[in-house]
């Protein structure tokens, strides 16, 4: 576990710790994942992405969640 404190709490890019920064992305995964879902009814764009992007983009955010979530927890053990 003191490898992933050491990377939670490292600063690496920019001022954040990179947990933080993991946490920004799964966010930022989760909205385009969810925008990509509800824009279809009115983006005819939108309307040609197959279904597996959707999904990977979930399956990305399960990771990227895991990550986060082991992360903080390592501070704690």
């Amino acid at each position: 576990m003191d490898l992933f404190r050491d990377l939670a709490y490292g600063v690496y890019w920019g001022p954040f710790p990179m947990i933080a920064l993991v946490g920004f992305a799964t966010y930022g995964v989760l909205l385009v994942a969810a925008s990509l879902a509800l824009g279809r009814r009115r983006i005819v764009a939108l309307r040609r992405l197959p279904m597996k992007t959707h999904r990977y983009l979930g399956f990305l955010a399960l990771v990227l969640g895991t990550l986060h979530l082991l992360m903080g927890i390592s501070a704690y053990v």
